[in-house]
């Protein structure tokens, strides 16, 4: 029998029996499109991840007020960071490239008819070259802006949403922050929580100077960023920053330090791990699917050899040999599972595209696991036809053609 042939007469077998071809290859859809939404969903949360490390910029890490210690115990009052600490660490820090202070209070915010409680921060003029942002509406303001202590107002990209104006037709306008006119002379661009409690993208940024002496009246700093020098391993950066601050808290040899030193990038690190983790775990579960539907195969093609021994007794009897028939029942397994890997591509699919749209959940459809998926129930559909076309094919013809 010629393989064209072959073909046409598995898929003629398949469409005589529709439904149960259908329910047949249900349980490789189901697994098809449970791998490539479980891994979408694992790839979507991976690739957030990577843009939260991309968004903290190049090398940086982020010192926070500690508790002071006494014979090894902590103490209940906090340390503070001051704005000397930032001019300290400015001064004397050998590997340090740049250093971005944040004063930081939620204050009442008035603009127009509209009123917000939103965070205000205090910082330096670069910490939109340290934090890696941009600004499409207007502009950041300068470090002679800082020094004259001007009262100008940066928004986070979703201030404007929260105040209901459009962000371009912002600059140039007031608000009052604590009944402080404030210029608003730039827009940032959108940052996204990178997996903290506060969304930066809700800040009001304004001068350091003008939040320490205007509006806050305080020298205490929230955190300060830290950028190492180009070429200088994060690690050393870190040491050094340490050797400064501990000079400037005046702290003894073999004391605790009054700060903590964190590093966000190992936290994300960290969650990419964990994620890639769940992938593989999540797709391995959805990949039992596909072991199961091709156990209903195999079922179902053994129950299909039972029913059509006669037919295999002709086939025989007309000169079929053993590797002809042995070829239909693979053909027909074969197809099953083809047909209901690219229904199960189809599906699984559409479902990452519905969490995505509908449940605002990151979802990115992966290639490889697509020709993955589609070439396992093809293997399903190998492996698991092998027995029922072995055991048409070693049918006695005889035996067969009285077959009732």
């Amino acid at each position: 029998m010629l393989v064209g042939e072959t073909v046409a007469v598995a898929f003629q077998s398949i469409r005589a029996n529709k439904l149960r071809s259908m329910l047949t290859m249900l349980g490789i859809i189901i697994g098809v499109g449970a791998v490539i939404t479980m891994v979408a969903l694992g790839s979507g949360a991976q690739k957030a991840v990577e843009d939260q490390i991309a968004n903290l910029g190049a090398n940086t890490f982020t010192i926070f007020p500690g508790q002071s210690f006494r014979g090894g115990v902590a103490q209940g009052n906090r340390v503070s960071l001051t704005t000397d600490d930032y001019l300290a660490i400015r001064r004397d820090a050998r590997l340090i490239k740049a250093v971005v202070p944040e004063l930081q209070s939620n204050l009442q915010v008035k603009y127009g008819n509209q009123n917000v409680n939103s965070p205000i921060v205090g910082t330096t003029a670069n910490f939109v070259e340290v934090r890696n942002y941009t600004v499409p509406f207007g502009r950041s303001f300068r470090q002679g802006d800082d020094e004259s202590r001007q009262r100008y107002a940066v928004l986070g990209a979703d201030v404007p949403d929260q105040l209901g104006v459009n962000a371009a037709a912002m600059i140039g306008q007031q608000l009052l922050v604590r009944g402080i006119p404030f210029e608003i002379i730039g827009v940032l661009s959108r940052k996204g929580s990178a997996g903290s409690w506060q969304n930066p993208d809700e800040q009001i940024f304004i001068p350091l100077q003008t939040a320490q002496f205007r509006v806050l009246g305080t020298d205490r700093v929230r955190s300060i960023s830290v950028q190492v020098a180009d070429g200088v391993p994060i690690e050393q950066g870190m040491v050094d920053l340490e050797r400064v601050l501990r000079r400037e808290h005046r702290i003894r040899p073999g004391q605790e330090n009054d700060f903590q030193i964190r590093n966000p990038q190992d936290i994300l690190a960290t969650r990419q791990e964990a994620t890639q983790t769940f992938t593989i775990l999540l797709a391995s579960i959805a990949a039992v699917s596909l072991f199961v539907g091709g156990i209903g195969i195999m079922n179902i093609m053994l129950v299909s050899v039972t029913e059509r021994t006669r037919e295999i007794g002709i086939r025989k009897a007309l000169g079929a040999t053993r590797l002809n028939i042995m070829a239909q029942f693979l053909i027909e397994a074969l197809a099953l599972c083809l047909v209901g890997g690219v229904l199960g591509i189809l599906f699984g699919s559409g479902m990452a595209i519905v969490l995505a749209k509908f449940m605002q959940w990151n979802t990115l459809i992966s290639m490889p696991a697509i020709i993955v998926a589609f070439a396992f129930s093809a293997f399903v559909g190998l492996f698991f036809g092998i027995w029922p076309a072995r055991r048409a094919a070693s049918l006695d013809p005889i035996v067969a053609l009285r077959y009732e």
